[in-house]
């Protein structure tokens, strides 16, 4: 009856018993994953300008989905073929939907943003009548204070959702495709999968780099009364929130075809009827309770780590994702400080350049791995190679930049002061400047001011052709010219570094391009030094610990390490601090690239090694596979040789005996010596000398089909 059942559902419903179009629909909800994460990362520098953060809280905040992440991706090797997995890949899939909606909400739920101008608050001029002992109230920044408290609740809520809403999406989606795929297509369509969602990434990027350039607040107050503001100004403030909205509905949209896929689908197989009958006995696994599986799960994960190698290349693994958890959060902020340039902009150069460059890397790393043929000796070598290239690929970055501009009791002095503080003189002490004031001013001698009232500005002319735009500030008595008092133009004073920005973009692709040749062949090392029947449960280890010692702490160190460098912060309500307006740059510039060098540097450290543990451990040796049966026996789990080998009757040939195509010299016993035969002709067959004695016999290493597309998260943020 099941079985009549299933066929009749089939039959109604023929799309969705097609794996081909399970395969579009998850290339599709991979890729609004990675979009979503993506297109959070862009906007991290808009919300911090926007809620007052620091670099190491919105660091924090991009990371915390890994938490739920992490918690529940024990499971899923566990529950893999017990569930529904389409329906359960449905409900992660809606899950990350209510997350990004839950993560705009701050935005409905707060008040308009409020900046400084002095077309809405007069105190950003020199008003030498104001009682400059009246104490400053917090008036209108009080709301943003009670904004930054909700924020925080609902992103730490929304990105708890998603991670748990995508621990689903990538173990079941491919399992699925690999269990009910015909042999010979699950690597073909395992590679659309893959080609599908590298474009995840890029298309968050651009998404921000068009969502930023409109204005947060556009629908709730009248478009005139920021006419005075523009992407490039640095009080703008994009739409963040509209993107999230957008990926909301992607992600909704492409999560509910998975309610309309079966349990199980009919095996896509052009074989015999024995044949198909084996693919579903080998389905089949002995069934264990959650309680056995909990109490087998630290013994394996202790096993695994005691294994030199895995352990070395998974750090190394470690040290490279956080160079890149480090690239995706703060890349576009670093472009922005450096050189001047918008967020948007920002965006589209790394959506449109760094992370092409970056899939295409690992894509041709994959050719490389499969025409070449990397040897387990030889896959270190060529990883460290390409690394080192990238590493000096990075070094002129740190001579492509400039210092920050000269601020006016930030980086240097006024002109009638003997010391820097906190941006007063004697020129602006009477005219009472509110500390949260943040309107910067060039003035006519090319030195910038905090705002007006910090240059001593008393008068400002309006833009003829601009009716709302502010075009200059007169009368500044901080300012300077024929001993007279100065003038001064909205806005930061000209970087002297924009023409930098697209050589760098061009040389941080070009190092990240040449970095990820290394992605495949180290994630392919990873599955080769493990046995067979463990390969799945150390893929989850991998990821676990990847996630834990990378993905989650690397983009709070990051912004710890931005934050260093910061010379003047924003003020809330008089003392509170906000947001960074200020950073040295030569400091920011050193400590942001220096630190995903050092990662760099310390993985290659790893990875050599790990070949130099290779070298020394040879377990395996290709020989000519022969004809004829061979037994492999099992002897015992004791001693330096848990395995033996029984020879058939006669000899197959007079060559070496063969397990899997793979020859291995199984050390002796105590009274048990090693068969040998006699080579073709009387020499001696050759032999596989074993340095190392954790394992005699190991079957040949067989790379699984289905995992690999797991990889697809390097590319996010934070999938």
């Amino acid at each position: 009856m099941e079985k009549q059942a299933k066929m009749s559902k089939s039959k109604s419903a023929p799309m969705f018993s097609n794996i081909k179009f399970f395969v579009l629909c998850h290339g599709l909800l991979q890729l609004t994953q990675l979009l979503y994460s993506a297109y959070l990362k862009s906007s991290i520098t808009t919300i911090e300008r926007r809620f007052g953060l620091n670099s190491s809280s919105s660091g924090i905040i991009s990371s915390l989905h890994e938490v739920g992440n992490t918690v529940l991706i024990v499971f899923v090797s566990y529950f893999g073929s017990r569930v529904h997995r389409p329906r359960l890949i449905g409900l992660g899939g809606l899950l990350m939907s209510v997350s990004a909606i839950i993560l705009a909400l701050p935005h409905f739920l707060s008040q308009p943003y409020v900046y400084s101008s002095i077309l809405l608050d007069k105190r950003d001029m020199c008003d030498l009548r104001r009682n400059s002992s009246a104490r400053e109230s917090c008036g209108e920044d009080s709301h943003q204070l009670t904004d930054t408290t909700n924020l925080w609740l609902l992103m730490a809520i929304a990105q708890l959702l998603f991670g748990v809403g995508s621990v689903p999406i990538q173990p079941f989606g491919i399992s699925y495709v690999d269990d009910f795929a015909e042999p010979g297509n699950s690597p073909l369509y395992i590679a659309v999968l893959f080609s599908v969602s590298v474009f995840g990434p890029a298309f968050g990027y651009l998404l921000g780099s068009v969502m930023l350039r409109i204005y947060v607040d556009v629908g709730r107050i009248n478009p005139a009364s920021v006419q005075e503001l523009s992407p490039t100004d640095s009080r703008w403030v994009g739409a963040w929130w509209m993107g999230l909205l957008v990926s909301s509905g992607c992600l909704a949209l492409t999560s509910v075809p998975y309610f309309f896929f079966p349990r199980e689908m009919q095996l896509e197989s052009h074989d015999t009827g024995a044949e198909s009958d084996t693919l579903k006995e080998v389905q089949k696994k002995p069934e264990i309770s959650l309680l056995d599986f909990l109490k087998m799960f630290p013994r394996l994960f202790v096993r695994l780590l005691l294994s030199p190698l895995f352990l070395l290349l998974v750090l190394a693994q470690c040290c490279f994702s956080s160079v890149i958890a480090g690239l995706s959060t703060f890349l576009n902020k670093f472009l922005e400080r450096q050189y001047s340039t918008s967020a948007a902009y920002a965006n589209l150069l790394i959506g449109a350049i760094n992370l092409p460059a970056a899939a295409v890397g690992m894509l041709l790393g994959g050719v490389i791995m499969k025409r070449v043929g990397l040897s387990l000796k030889a896959i270190p070598r060529f990883s460290v190679a390409v690394l080192l290239v990238s590493i000096l690929l990075c070094v002129p970055l740190f001579f492509m930049g400039c210092s920050t501009q000269k601020v006016a009791g930030v980086n240097v002095l006024y002109r009638d002061q003997s010391r820097i503080d906190r941006s007063l003189s004697t020129c602006n002490s009477n005219c009472s400047c509110p500390k949260s004031a943040f309107n910067p001013v060039c003035g006519s001698d090319n030195m910038e001011y905090i705002s007006p009232c910090h240059a001593g500005c008393t008068n400002f002319s309006m833009d003829p052709q601009k009716p709302n735009r502010v075009q200059s500030y007169t009368n500044c008595s901080c300012i300077l010219g024929w001993d007279v008092p100065g003038s001064a133009r909205p806005g930061s004073c000209a970087n002297s570094c924009p023409h930098f920005l697209l050589p760098v973009m061009f040389i941080i692709s070009l190092a990240g391009f040449i970095a990820s040749l290394s992605h495949n062949p180290i994630y392919m090392m990873v599955l080769r030094t493990v046995p067979q029947e463990e390969k799945s449960f150390a893929i989850g280890v991998q990821f676990l610990l990847m996630r834990v010692l990378a993905w989650l702490p690397a983009p709070a160190i990051f912004g710890m390490a931005i934050d260093s460098t910061c010379v003047w912060w924003k003020h809330i309500c008089g003392n509170k601090l906000g947001s960074c307006a200020y950073y040295n740059n030569n400091l920011l510039r050193n400590r942001y690239l220096g630190l995903q060098v050092g990662c760099k540097a310390m993985g290659i450290f790893l990875l050599a090694l790990a070949g130099w543990k290779v070298q020394r451990t040879r377990e395996y040796c290709l020989e000519k596979k022969p004809e004829g049966p061979s037994v492999l026996r099992q002897e015992g789990r004791e001693g330096p040789s848990k395995w033996t080998v029984t020879p058939p009757s006669s000899p197959p040939n007079g060559g070496a005996l063969d397990v899997g195509s793979w020859v291995h010299r199984v050390a002796p016993r105590a009274g048990v010596s090693a068969p040998a035969w006699p080579a073709p002709g009387g020499a001696a067959a050759p032999r596989c000398e074993r340095r190392s004695t954790r394992r005699s016999v190991t079957a040949p290493p067989r790379i699984p089909r289905g995992p690999t597309s797991a990889e697809t998260a390097f590319l996010a943020s934070a999938a």
